[in-house]
This record gives C-alpha cells, sequence and structure tokens, in this order.
C-alpha cells in the first residue's frame, strides 16, 4: 500500500510482466481512492479505475459522457497515489480527436496510471452494456490510437484500445476494427460487450496472437458471466471487474440507512470499528510521521 513518502516506483512495467504471466490478470474496479485501497489490501495485484463508477461517485448520474477529461485524470491521480500495485484507467473516448488523445495521454501518464483504455464510440460516450450507442469510422480510431502510441513518454504505458462495435455493427465489424487497432499499436484488444459463449470463444478464437485480449466481467452486464477458468482456458490476458466494488457500497449504505430509519440507530454488526478503519486509511503511518518530524 503506498506510504506518504513513498519513493519512485515502476508500476508500468510491473503491469507488464503481470500481463505476460500464466493466467488472466484479475482487476477489480474502484471508483475512489479508498475502494482502491481496499482492492490492494484484498491482495489484487492490480486495480481498474472504472469510468461508470467514477461517474456514479462524482455525480451521482450515469456513465453517459458527463464526466470531462480533467475531471477523470483527478480521479485517476487519486487513486495512483492511493496504491503501489498498477492502476488501470478508463480514459473513455479520449475527449476528443486525435490531437486531444495526445493531451489525454499525457496527463494520465502523468497522474500515474500504468495503463489506459480508450474506446471508438462517439462523444458523448454511453457504457458499454447500454443502448444507444454510437461508432467513430474504423479509421478516425486507428489516428487515435496512434497517436496514444506516440503521446506517451514512457514506452510501458499500456495503450488498451476498445470497440463497441459488437453491439452496433456486429460481430465481424468488431473483429475487423480490433485487428486494425492492434496494428496502429494497441498494447491490449479489448472487444466490449459480446452476448453470448459462443461470441466471446470467436472474440478469444480469432484474435489470439493478434494482441493479448480483455475480457469485461461487467457485474450484470450483457456478457455471460464465464469462470476465471474458463477465461484462462480461452486465453484473455486481463479481466476487469468494473463495477463490483460500488454495487456492494450502494447496497451496504441502503441497508444502514434503511435501519437507521426504523430503528434510530445505526446498525454496527459487521462493520469495521472506528480504530480498523482509521488503520485501514493509514493512521498508524501519519503518527509515525508525527513522531519523527515533531519538533
Amino acid at each position: 500500500m503506498a506510504d506518504l513518502l513513498s519513493g519512485a516506483r515502476a508500476p508500468r512495467a510491473r503491469l507488464r510482466e503481470l500481463l505476460a504471466g500464466p493466467g488472466p490478470l484479475m482487476a477489480p474496479g474502484a471508483y475512489d481512492a479508498l475502494t482502491a485501497r481496499l482492492v490492494e489490501q484484498a491482495g489484487f495485484d492490480a486495480v481498474y479505475m472504472t469510468g461508470f463508477g467514477t461517474t456514479a461517485g462524482l455525480l451521482g448520474r450515469p456513465d453517459v459522457g458527463l464526466l470531462s477529461g480533467a475531471e477523470m485524470v483527478d480521479n485517476a491521480r487519486r487513486i495512483a497515489a492511493a496504491v503501489d500495485v498498477p492502476v488501470i484507467a478508463d480514459a473513455d473516448t479520449g475527449y476528443g480527436n486525435a490531437i486531444n488523445v495526445v493531451r489525454t495521454v499525457q496527463l494520465y501518464e502523468q497522474a500515474g496510471v500504468a495503463g489506459i483504455q480508450l474506446e471508438d464510440q462517439v462523444m458523448p460516450k454511453k457504457c458499454g452494456h447500454m443502448s444507444g450507442k454510437a461508432l467513430i469510422g474504423a479509421g478516425e480510431m486507428v489516428g487515435k490510437i496512434r497517436a496514444a502510441a506516440a503521446a506517451r513518454r514512457d514506452p510501458d504505458l499500456v495503450l488498451i484500445a476498445r470497440t463497441d462495435a459488437v453491439a452496433v455493427t456486429g460481430v465481424d465489424d468488431a473483429l475487423a476494427r480490433a485487428r486494425a487497432y492492434a496494428g496502429a499499436g494497441a498494447d491490449l484488444l479489448f472487444v466490449e460487450a459480446p452476448t453470448t459463449e459462443a461470441d466471446v470463444e470467436r472474440v478469444a478464437g480469432e484474435l489470439a496472437g493478434v494482441a493479448p485480449l480483455v475480457f469485461n466481467w461487467a457485474e450484470g452486464g450483457r456478457t455471460p458471466p464465464l469462470s476465471l477458468e474458463r477465461m484462462a482456458e480461452l486465453g484473455f490476458a486481463l479481466v476487469i471487474y468494473p463495477i463490483g466494488t460500488l454495487l456492494a457500497a450502494t447496497a451496504g449504505v441502503r441497508s444502514l440507512l434503511a435501519s437507521l430509519k426504523q430503528q434510530g440507530v445505526p446498525p454496527l454488526d459487521g462493520l469495521p470499528t472506528f480504530g480498523e478503519f482509521t488503520d485501514l486509511v493509514g493512521l498508524p503511518e501519519v503518527q509515525d510521521l508525527e513522531q519523527r518530524f515533531a519538533g
């Protein structure tokens, strides 16, 4: 877990090592620094900054392109500073054309993330598991991926190219786009929202050897929930679980508030104690620093 005086780290090189390892890398979603710390403390080797969760957490609104790039980068910076494991961040469409993508990549890189995800939707975008999506041309997205690859100052920054074509133009177009994006310099390919296991198998089979693949285990989404073993068999390199932490937090807060409303006192059973929570967020480290630097 990142401490307040942590020095230079190499999360990007570490992410590349993890992606090259045996079996899929699991990256649970985090929508703020606290959930990122919880992901790390649970023993996971990477964190995925979810755009869906970031929008819900900051605005209390759906993931329909309401947040600006600056707001997303600010959240990415806080999350990356809170943990030592690599952070993979949703960067939506890159917030404009290829020139905007150049600046987006530079800002995310400065924020300390290890990888970013760019998608081929028309801006403003929608969550990949919502209806009503629209795509930019494949050629335009190829230019944006090329711009992203040229913009990074650290060659270890991982670029993930996502296509939402399955829901708009079909699997054939999604596969063609994915191949083009790999040729433009994407490190990983993310074919969003296939709706059957047969389509997942087809994506994995036809893109094997083109580039490592991402599986979006979108909780409650359109893609069938495959086991980790099955995803390993299919050769996926990265599995993201974007909104499970957000849904769990929502359920927990709802339950507490319902009990508080009915009983007049908050139910404390099952909750961390005050002391446990302050330990979780690093109070002992702060106290050590106070002793170290006290006059």
